[in-house]
């Protein structure tokens, strides 16, 4: 096992990486930029240095400055969270160069996974459901106005190493296609750094449910249960359930195992998700895979009793995965709200500054994933999620109603937050009935 891991993030992600580390027995280094120096996670570490500062380039996205401090505090493995590095590949190549274990799957599947139409081309060797969509990248918006004539419209442009919903556009007709194809590829080049595009067929009003992947260095991978995702703001998910409702044990069941087998076909190593879109007859067809922690993975530990963070640390060590062979099954239901600092009355305007009073909720089947506290300062350098609560029921209707309790609860003063965002959607009857799909928020909130 490893002696002392180097967390390359910031935030809740780094304060959940440095507690399962002191669980485990393992030292943590925490890196900070200038701007988070006051931070939880560098006053939880046993040991923290400065990497630069405040804008990310100049710190958490500085490879030589992170892989430097590894060096410097002899720090035998790299936890990078999600965001930042965590999906870099040239990354975990620089960790291996200088033998610093990277946690998470080697370069080549980071690549693959990234790389969405390439990851799309070996679901389908591998005959694994996938959107009609053109058959690799397009050269430009003539091929693509072609392809969708052979499609049907609407379709949706995407860029191929996108994420986020950004490089991303919905066509509905050929008069669009010139205009939609280049904003997303100027998109695509702005955001990525690169510009290849490729369309799908668009499927309305989808639902959007992740399989969690843990497989050893062997190879040997499980799917121990789904997330539904399908709440979502421009494509930026904003609250999850585990496990999926309102969904047949059947098609649940075939999906875990089509999940298994898409991880499979990249020779996946360590944790990660296998992403898929379901209509409204439940047929479902694989979209990408993330090959990282995802941020809203409490919900399927406190259904499961796994805590994914030891194990993404386990597998990376060479343990063998602990899951084969077993029937895994969900215990209850949980739910996970992404608290953000921002004000979702303004259009979801950033709300950075001082938090003046904080009250986190508490009480039976309530968790609260933060580094918030009185007095803090949220910077306006970085995501605006400030923290997650994730509440559990043994049962949909139980969880609902501890999630509203603990709403209530919750108390953020100083800052704008997204905390009566999320009672609207808890008060919204098709959603306490599961009723629910991509667009539930745009088509029953309005926004």
């Amino acid at each position: 096992m490893f002696k002392r891991i180097l967390i390359a993030n910031r935030g809740e992600i780094a304060v959940r990486i440095i507690r399962a580390c002191r669980e485990l027995g393992i030292e943590s280094v925490a890196v900070y930029s200038t701007a988070d120096k006051n931070s939880l996670h560098v006053s939880l570490a046993d040991k923290s240095v400065c990497i630069g500062p405040p804008p990310s380039a100049k710190s958490y996205l500085n490879m030589d400055a992170v892989i430097s401090a590894a060096l410097v505090y002899k720090c035998d493995a790299l936890h990078p969270g999600y965001g930042f590095l965590a999906e870099n590949p040239a990354f975990e190549e620089l960790c291996m160069e200088n033998t610093i274990t990277f946690i998470g799957p080697p370069s080549e599947v980071i690549s693959l996974s990234g790389n969405k139409s390439m990851a799309l081309e070996t679901m389908r060797k591998n005959r694994i459901p996938v959107i009609p969509g053109s058959d690799g990248n397009l050269k430009d918006a003539r091929h693509a106005v072609a392809c969708a004539r052979r499609l049907g419209y609407p379709v949706i442009i995407k860029a191929a190493f996108g994420g986020g919903g950004k490089g991303m556009r919905i066509c509905s007709n050929p008069g669009e296609m010139e205009s939609m194809f280049n904003i997303a590829r100027s998109e695509s080049v702005s955001s990525f750094g690169a510009g290849e595009i490729y369309i799908e067929k668009y499927i309305k009003n989808p639902r959007h449910i992740e399989f969690q992947i843990i497989a050893d260095n062997s190879g040997n991978a499980v799917c121990v249960g789904e997330r539904e995702c399908s709440i979502q703001r421009r494509h930026q998910k904003l609250l999850e359930e585990a496990p999926a409702g309102n969904l047949s044990e059947r098609t649940r069941r075939t999906i875990r195992e089509y999940a298994v087998r898409a991880a499979n076909a990249v020779k996946y190593k360590n944790l990660g998700t296998i992403e898929f879109l379901l209509d409204e007859k439940e047929n479902f067809y694989f979209i990408e895979i993330n090959s990282r922690i995802q941020v809203e993975h409490p919900v399927t530990e406190m259904v499961t009793g796994i805590d994914l963070i030891k194990e993404q640390i386990n597998m990376a060590a060479g343990l063998k995965n602990p899951y084969l062979g077993k029937d895994l099954k969900s215990r209850g239901h949980a739910i996970e709200m992404r608290i953000n600092a921002e004000d979702s009355e303004n259009n979801f305007a950033p709300s950075p500054g001082r938090i003046i009073e904080c009250l986190l909720p508490g009480g039976p089947g309530v968790r609260v994933d933060t580094f918030i506290k009185p007095d803090f300062v949220i910077q306006p350098f970085y995501d605006s999620l400030i923290a997650k609560l994730i509440v559990w029921g043994n049962s949909r209707y139980e969880a609902l109603g501890r999630a509203e309790r603990a709403l209530d609860e919750f108390r953020i003063e100083g800052i704008k937050t997204t905390i009566p965002f999320h009672k609207r959607i808890l008060d919204n009857k098709n959603f306490k009935s599961g009723i629910i799909h991509t667009h539930f928020i745009e088509q029953q909130c309005g926004m």
